[in-house]
Parts: C-alpha cells; sequence; structure tokens
C-alpha cells in the first residue's frame, strides 16, 4: 500500500512549482525545433478558420460547411472567406492583412516552402482569402467588407456549422468610404497577384485587376471604414487612420508590377502621409508603417527599376525608420526600445500580444535576409548587427512561441506535448456535429462549453493564442480571451518564418552561383501531337544540399482547333506542379478547373519544382471542338 500523503497548500505549490520547472528544463533542452512541422500546423489553422463550402481535401475534420448564404439576403455571394478568431465575423480588415501577409512570406521564402513540401497549401490558403475578396469587389467603387455583427455574434457560444446569429453584411462605397480596409484589400490582392504569377498568371491578372480599381478607389474616396461602419469601430478599429494603407497598397502594386507610377505615388505621398514621419514601434493589422517601411527599403537592396533611382533618397529615408523599428526590436536602439518580458519575449500589448510577435519576427527575418545577400549589416545606435545575429534574435522569439519560454508551453496549440487546451474558440471547444447532432443554441453553449473546465474536445492544431502576460505568466483558461485567443492576422506573418527556419541560415547559398543546367528543349511538336511545348528553367537553389529547379513548360495548341479536353502524361515528377490536375491514372493530367478549353494559338504554363533531371511531358489524349 502506498503511504499516505497530506496535500498541504505549500505541498500543492512546490509540486506545482516542480512540473513547471521541468517542463521549462525540457524545454530549455530542446537545441531544435520541428520548424516545418509548426509551418504545417500554422496553415492548417487557416483551415480551421474556413468559412464556405469546404473542399474535399480539407484536413480538419471536426469542421465541417458553414454559413453558406452569406449576402444572399442583400443580393451578394459572400460565402467563403475566413472568420478573424474564436468567433464567427468575417472583418474584411484583417483578413485582407492576413492574405498581404502570407503572400509576402511565399514571396520570400518560396524556396523553403517547396523544401517543406507546402508550397501548395500556401498558395490555396492565400487563395481561399482572395476568391472571396474577388466576391467581395462587385464593382469598382464598392466593398463589402464584413458579414456578421460583433455584438450579437459575441452574444452567442455556437458552432459555425449551425450559427443562429444575424449575418448581415455591410459594404463601403463612395457615400461611405473606407480608405484603410479598401487599400489593404489592394495589398492583399497585389501581393497575391506576385505570388501566383509563376503559377497561374491568368488568376494573377485578374487579381491585380482588382487590386488596381480598388487602390483607385480608396485613393479617390477617402475616409476612415470605422466612421463609415460603426459595427466595426469596437473590434478592428482603424486607429493609425487611413494614409498608411494607402502607401501599402501603392508599394504593393509597385511590387507587383513594377510601374513606377506608384512608386511615384508614394514618394510623392511619403512625408504627408507619414512614411518618412513616423518612427514607430508594432507592426499590426492597424498600422502598417513599419511593414512598408521595409518593403521599400527592399526596392533600395534590389537597385529598383530603371527609374527608381529617381526616388533614392525618399527610399532611404523609409529605411531609416525601418531601421529604427528593427533596432528596438532588438535592443540597439539608445534606450527606444520594445520591451522585453524576462523570459525574452518582444512585449507591445497585454492584448494578444503573440500578433506583435509573428509580426515583428518577420520583418527582422527579411531584412536580415535582405542584409545577407547585399552583405551589408544593420548598423544600430548601439553597435552594428550582422544578419546572422538579426536571424537569431528572430529564432529565438520563434522558439519561445515554440515553448522555449519560463513555462515551458507552446503557445501554438497541437505542436509538443504541453500547449494550451482551453483556447478560447468557439469550433475547438464544442464536440463537432459528427460527435453531437443536437443544435448547440446560444445559451446552451455557454452553459455547457463556454464555462466548462474541460479540455477542447477539438484541438485547434496551429493556432498560436495570444500569449503570456508581460512576467511571461500565462492562465490557460476559455475566459482569458486576451491571452487564449487566436486570430489569423496574429498567424499569418510567422507561417513564413516557420518555413524560413526550417531550411539553411541566411546567406549560406544566396551568393552561390547557379549551377549549370540544360533543360530539354523542344520547340517543334512532336509527330500528331497538338501541341508546341517549350521547356525552360528560370530559377534554381540549393537548400540543404539539394540542388531544386523551377521548371516552365509552356504547351502552345498548333493543331488549330480549340482543344476542350487534354490529357497529358507527366513522367519523372518528384516536387510540387501547377497549371494542372491530377487524374486518377498514375501520371496523368488534365486541364485545371478554371480553364475547360484552350483555343488555337493559345498556350498553357505549366510549372514544376524538383531536384535532378526534369520530367517527361507527352500528350496520351486530347478532343477538339
Amino acid at each position: 500500500m502506498a503511504r499516505s500523503v497530506t496535500k498541504t497548500p505549500a505541498t500543492l505549490l512546490l509540486v506545482a512549482a516542480l512540473l513547471l520547472l521541468a517542463a521549462a528544463a525540457a524545454a530549455a533542452n530542446v537545441s531544435s525545433y520541428d520548424y516545418a512541422g509548426a509551418f504545417d500546423k500554422c496553415l492548417q489553422f487557416f483551415e480551421a478558420q474556413r468559412s464556405g463550402k469546404l473542399p474535399a481535401d480539407h484536413r480538419v475534420k471536426w469542421r465541417g460547411d458553414s454559413a453558406l448564404t452569406d449576402g444572399f439576403s442583400q443580393g451578394v455571394d459572400l460565402v467563403g472567406g475566413y472568420y478573424d478568431s474564436g468567433d464567427h465575423v468575417k472583418f474584411g480588415f484583417p483578413m485582407a492583412y492576413a492574405v498581404t501577409m502570407l503572400s509576402w512570406g511565399v514571396l520570400e521564402f518560396e524556396k523553403e516552402m517547396v523544401a517543406a513540401n507546402n508550397l501548395q497549401r500556401a498558395l490555396d490558403t492565400i487563395r481561399w482569402g482572395t476568391n472571396y475578396f474577388i466576391k467581395a469587389h462587385t464593382e469598382p467603387n464598392g466593398l463589402w467588407v464584413q458579414v456578421g455583427d460583433g455584438d450579437s455574434d459575441h452574444l452567442c457560444w455556437e458552432r459555425a456549422e449551425g450559427m443562429s446569429t444575424p449575418r448581415t453584411a455591410f459594404k463601403i462605397d463612395t457615400n461611405h468610404p473606407g480608405s484603410d480596409v479598401a487599400g489593404e484589400t489592394a495589398a492583399a490582392l497585389a501581393a497575391a497577384a506576385k505570388a501566383f504569377r509563376p503559377y497561374d498568371s491568368m488568376y494573377a491578372d485578374l487579381l491585380l485587376l482588382h487590386a488596381k480599381q480598388l487602390f483607385t478607389f480608396a485613393d479617390t474616396f477617402r475616409g476612415r471604414y470605422d466612421d463609415s461602419l460603426q459595427s466595426a469601430k469596437k473590434f478592428y478599429p482603424s486607429e493609425s487612420g487611413y494614409q498608411d494603407e494607402l502607401l501599402w497598397a501603392a508599394a504593393w502594386l509597385y511590387e507587383a508590377t513594377g510601374d513606377e507610377e506608384y512608386l511615384r505615388y508614394v514618394s510623392q505621398n511619403a512625408e504627408a502621409f507619414g512614411g518618412t514621419g513616423w518612427s514607430v514601434l508594432e507592426f499590426s493589422w492597424d498600422n502598417k508603417y513599419a511593414g512598408l517601411q521595409v518593403l521599400l527599403s527592399k526596392v533600395l537592396f534590389q537597385g529598383g527599376g530603371a527609374g527608381a533611382s529617381a526616388y533614392a533618397d525618399t527610399l532611404k529615408q523609409f529605411q531609416a525608420k525601418a531601421e529604427f523599428f528593427l533596432c528596438a526590436c532588438l535592443q540597439k536602439n539608445n534606450g527606444h526600445n520594445i520591451k522585453l518580458t524576462p523570459g525574452g519575449l518582444l512585449y507591445v500589448d497585454d492584448w494578444n500580444n503573440m500578433q506583435y510577435v509573428s509580426s515583428s519576427t518577420f520583418l527582422l527575418t527579411v531584412y536580415a535576409d535582405y542584409l545577407a545577400v547585399s552583405r551589408g549589416a544593420l548598423k544600430c545606435p548601439d553597435g552594428e548587427v550582422k544578419p546572422a545575429e538579426i536571424v537569431r534574435f528572430a529564432k529565438s522569439q520563434v522558439d519561445y512561441v515554440l515553448g522555449k519560454n519560463p513555462k515551458g508551453m507552446s503557445y501554438m496549440v497541437g505542436y509538443g506535448s504541453y500547449f494550451p487546451t482551453h483556447v478560447h474558440h468557439r469550433g475547438a471547444s464544442i464536440p463537432s456535429v459528427s460527435a453531437v447532432k443536437s443544435i448547440v443554441g446560444c445559451m446552451d453553449g455557454f452553459d455547457k462549453y463556454y464555462n466548462s473546465k474541460g479540455a477542447d474536445p477539438n484541438v485547434l492544431h496551429g493556432a498560436i493564442v495570444g500569449g503570456p502576460d508581460a512576467n511571461d505568466g500565462f492562465v490557460d483558461d476559455r475566459c482569458n480571451y486576451q491571452h487564449a485567443e487566436p486570430t489569423i492576422a496574429g498567424n499569418a506573418p510567422i507561417c513564413g518564418v516557420f518555413a524560413r527556419l526550417a531550411s539553411e541560415p541566411a546567406g549560406a547559398s544566396d551568393n552561390s552561383p547557379a549551377p549549370a543546367y540544360s533543360p530539354p528543349h523542344d520547340s517543334s511538336p512532336s509527330k500528331g501531337s497538338p501541341l508546341e511545348l517549350v521547356h525552360t528553367v528560370s530559377n534554381s537553389w540549393t537548400t540543404n544540399g539539394v540542388e531544386y529547379y523551377r521548371h516552365v513548360v509552356t504547351a502552345k495548341n498548333t493543331c488549330g482547333h480549340p482543344i476542350t479536353y487534354l490529357k497529358l502524361h507527366i513522367k519523372e515528377l518528384s516536387g510540387p506542379i501547377y497549371g494542372v490536375s491530377a487524374a486518377k491514372e498514375k501520371d496523368a493530367y488534365e486541364f485545371p478547373p478554371w480553364l475547360t478549353r484552350l483555343g488555337a494559338g493559345e498556350q498553357l504554363t505549366i510549372v514544376y519544382i524538383q531536384g535532378g533531371p526534369a520530367a517527361k511531358i507527352s500528350v496520351v489524349n486530347y478532343k477538339t471542338a
């Protein structure tokens, strides 16, 4: 028989302290985290936040279709998009920011995402948002920016699949302007257009069309969206104003198009709109200045286009402000630094502080890579910082998120063995429809699940909660919404950083010459083939000692008639492929869903990425009109 021990309060405190110390020690002994796994989970969180009709390959099995009639009562189809956090409102402002940052991550860390075998999922995550924005942009000077009412939604604790709250949609137009949300949506579409350009140029063109119209709308009819829509003011107010979003949108349109008019706009409005005047200590869905300043610094690092030199002085002012922010993160800004918790975490705000950690870590990482390529260093008031040192600091923030912290807790749900299990999230806290088929009403949800001390029945994999307080403390309580609620705006920036850290350090091979490579180059169609295939390599790089190539195959219809059905055999393919859809048979591919015919003289672009020799492509079947 075991000896009985009386558990006094002092004994319980000692046991708890020992458990925490053991957890912290275990975390401290982790020399390397599974960053590729964290990247995959980060994207999976977005799948859990999807609204609308879910695709067949949806991985979050406890989620189902929801909000299938959004907008219908107001004569518009607003089905789709993302729920912003633990509730079921679709707020366009943070959603657009999340898509912008996901797209920026793809642009900066495409190679690393390929190495992590998740580039396609990243693009799918972006497309789920951009498809929704296209729907919401129903006219050149109009944009639906919210579905659902925050007040009524927060009175209910129910599953998305059985919502009973009003799904009223809210719109900005010429009489009710919203330059901030229209500008951010333009930025998201422009950034996504550049991300999709190598893989789906037709879709990229469509995104750019909407981005340009939205930017013109935002700039012509100026005003804050939360002045036009009182329903948004309480939840996502535009406290920094709309000038940062106008500059941000123009900068992204320049990035996506190379059109000098957008760089001219940024330069002409840099001072008046605060771009070269604001020195900031945060980057978020509301305040874009630090991100804008880093993005425009990239133009300087890359030398810009033919006309960019005319704006070099202004761009250097943006860069100076960018480096103020970065030095403040690194604690080398002459006392004007972002606070750190005792455990070393950047600390900006008590409410969902992890969103600022996520965004700051992203800017630090991309800037370090810019410096590494240019063989430069960050010159801070308190000393020079080399790119590798910047990455090490960014990594310390990521490691804190994943468990290297005083509590030994991963603040990413589902990562590791010790993570929050009482997340402020309706879907995670209520059993799925397949488990409990009866309707969970507003008050029933609060009584049975919100106030329950039991762990979440559904693990919200990849969700990064609001995080600890200023002293590294965290209470795992569903009612603790300031610290226990995740958001898509908080997850989006750090997703790409996980992919980056899963690969080699900055600068390890960025400057090495591309290896010589001679791909097949069929410039004439084989006998009987309806297609002329031209195979080239548009880029190459080395990751973890493996040489990768981006192959671009243009398939021009030379048969003289529109092709309505096409089946290709693509053999010896070992990496991801874009521009065609896999058929049921092995090695067989067909037209992608968005293409039903290939006109005479038109061409289909196929892109794939892999190491080693090129794949072998042949036509096995086709039909003409």
